[in-house]
């Protein structure tokens, strides 16, 4: 069974009952973190989806969207809800809080003075992404043609580390003894920094890796210098404005194209906005690669397109995503003036006032 991240660590669940605060914990056999380790701390244990019924002064904190059905949100809620850019089905999910007088404050949007995210599992997504876009080279030079099983979630990085190690070695013997070359976007991010930092972990020398950030995009693209590297990995991050696609089917058809993997950390495929429009739909850790939207000439293209790519090192990229956020918790008692909830609420507030 995999286990999936938290956004409170029994770490941070102990600092914020040390501050004051009254911290209940729902029991769960699927996350990361065991109960035990959340009633050490001193937190309240309660019944898996409780929070439905909990009483209305209480701030609801998780991590992913709630299920899409019709009960009421009339509570202050606290996750990642997917909403805000306006993607698919965004006005029927933001009514069901508006209506209900529930407030949502998105993790994506939780952002200091400079309006830089005050958390995000960005530097992990990235680390994880190499990860799995070597895993998918290896495989692809292996076994040529045959489609990617699935891919096992690891207890501790070095576990992983090991892991791919292992996978490439056979896949750099049959590449006539070379490693993949890589080619890194937005790799001056938390994220894009993961992915430089899991490349050069793995075994890839610096000048394997193509490391390009706003000065080498400014000029737009498509980039015949993606198609020439083995592997891409996308972490721009997906903003409001459209960016000229850094590939597109006919930059990818072009003869020579090495390219074989391509990792879009910053995954959506259905915006109008995304940079990689050559596929269409998300992969899974069971269905990690799903292929291009066309056929093409030469080897064969895959694209990873996992939405929570971090689950795969589920216990570090949990640590270092809850002690990010952990500042911000500590302050939600003072919400109505501090910043980075006063910026989250009029969002939210931006929002439904925009709702048909």
């Amino acid at each position: 069974m995999s286990l999936t991240n938290s956004v409170v660590s029994p770490e941070t669940a102990k600092a914020l009952i040390q501050a004051g605060y009254l911290v209940r914990v729902e029991r769960s056999g699927e996350r990361i973190y065991n109960d035990d380790e959340f009633e050490a701390t001193g937190a309240e244990m309660v019944p898996a989806g409780s929070w439905q019924n909990a009483p209305r002064e209480d701030i609801i904190l998780g991590l992913k969207e709630l299920p899409e059905d019709d009960i009421p949100l009339p509570h202050t809620y606290i996750h990642f809800q997917h909403i805000f850019k306006k993607q698919h089905g965004w006005a029927p999910s933001l009514s069901r809080f508006a209506r209900s007088g529930g407030t949502l404050y998105d993790l994506e949007f939780l952002t200091d003075e400079a309006g830089r995210r005050v958390a995000a599992f960005g530097y992990r997504a990235g680390y994880a992404g190499a990860a799995l876009a070597l895993l998918s080279w290896a495989h692809q030079v292996l076994h040529p043609g045959v489609t990617q099983g699935p891919v096992p979630l690891f207890d501790s990085v070095p576990v992983l580390l090991q892991h791919i190690k292992a996978a490439i070695e056979p896949a750099i013997r049959a590449n006539g003894g070379q490693p993949p070359r890589a080619v890194v976007v937005g790799a001056l991010g938390r994220c894009g920094k993961g992915a430089v930092d899991f490349f050069l972990e793995a075994g890839l020398g610096q000048e394997t890796i193509l490391q390009w950030d706003m000065a080498e995009t400014a000029r737009g693209g498509p980039f015949a210098e993606i198609a020439a590297a083995d592997v891409f990995v996308n972490c721009v991050y997906l903003g409001p404005n459209p960016t000229p696609p850094f590939v597109t089917f006919e930059s990818l058809s072009a003869p020579g194209r090495r390219l074989r993997v391509i990792c879009d950390v910053s995954c959506d495929p259905n915006s109008e906005n995304n940079p990689i429009p050559v596929y269409s739909g998300w992969s899974t850790f069971d269905k990690p690669t799903v292929p291009v939207s066309k056929d093409l000439d030469g080897p064969e293209l895959r694209v990873i397109a996992i939405d929570h790519l971090p689950t795969l090192i589920p216990r570090e990229s949990s640590d270092e995503y809850s002690a990010l956020l952990l500042p911000s918790l500590l302050s939600l008692d003072r919400r109505e003036n501090e910043g980075v909830w006063k910026r989250a609420e009029q969002i939210y507030k931006d929002r439904v006032a925009e709702l048909p």
